[in-house]
């Protein structure tokens, strides 16, 4: 395959997948719809057209008929009056007025005749295309539910992606939350036993707050025992006096 071959054959088959892509089947059934109640119509303006031109030779044949008759008396009227001479004329154009709707009565049958067999055609053309519009309309409605479907599938496709981003994230916050409900957890469990340094600001140790607690206790019983010996004494003075 040469070089060109190749490209057109690449050529058709993109334009194929495009056209493939591009069209809707609806459409094109819509279409082929459209065109044949076109050829219906024409075949009708058909049956109406041979029935015109039926009507009109028939009234021809009819008005042929009148004159026909008439000749026909006027020469019975001219050998009554020993008109011989007339009468034959009389009787010669008859004649070719007989000639003549001979011949138009041939072709009334003719029409008649095409007439019948375009009513025929056109009675069947009718059915088939009512029977294909039952048909469109039942392939356009499979084919726009298929698409629904289609696009709801889709659709729930791109939900459950996103459902599961979502999953993902709300177990990472479950997981950060856990954590740092243990941390505080701990950061508890280090005050309570004062392993952690008073957040308060002070700046001192646990070796300093233990210090400064035993000499608060020491000079709180120093006190109590000065206390003592102050009340001592005065009751001791009391006894005395």
């Amino acid at each position: 395959m040469g070089l060109w071959s190749r490209f057109k054959l690449v050529f058709a088959s993109k334009a194929n997948k495009a056209l493939n892509k591009a069209e809707d089947p609806r459409e094109v059934l819509d279409y082929s719809y459209e065109k044949q109640l076109d050829l219906l119509q024409k075949v009708r303006r058909g049956v109406a057209d041979v029935a015109t031109s039926r009507k009109r030779i028939e009234l021809q044949v009819q008005g042929l008929t009148k004159q026909e008759a008439k000749l026909e008396e006027q020469a019975r009227a001219a050998l009554a009056g020993n008109r011989e001479d007339l009468a034959r004329e009389a009787l010669v154009r008859r004649s070719g007025l007989h000639t003549q709707i001979a011949d138009l009565q041939s072709q009334l049958a003719g029409l008649q005749e095409q007439e019948e067999k375009l009513i025929v055609a056109s009675g069947q053309l009718q059915a088939k295309v009512e029977a294909f519009r039952t048909r469109k309309e039942t392939i356009k409605a499979t084919y726009s539910a298929a698409e629904a479907q289609t696009k709801i599938t889709e659709a729930f496709t791109g939900i459950s992606s996103e459902l599961g981003d979502v999953g993902l994230a709300v177990q990472r916050a479950e997981d950060k939350t856990a954590e740092m409900q243990a941390r505080a957890g701990a950061m508890d469990e280090l005050m309570a036993s004062g392993a952690l340094d008073d957040v308060s600001g002070t700046g001192k140790d646990n070796l300093t707050r233990e210090l400064e607690r035993m000499a608060s206790d020491s000079e709180v019983e120093a006190q109590l025992a000065s206390l003592k010996n102050e009340l001592g004494s005065a009751e001791k003075k009391a006894i005395e006096d």
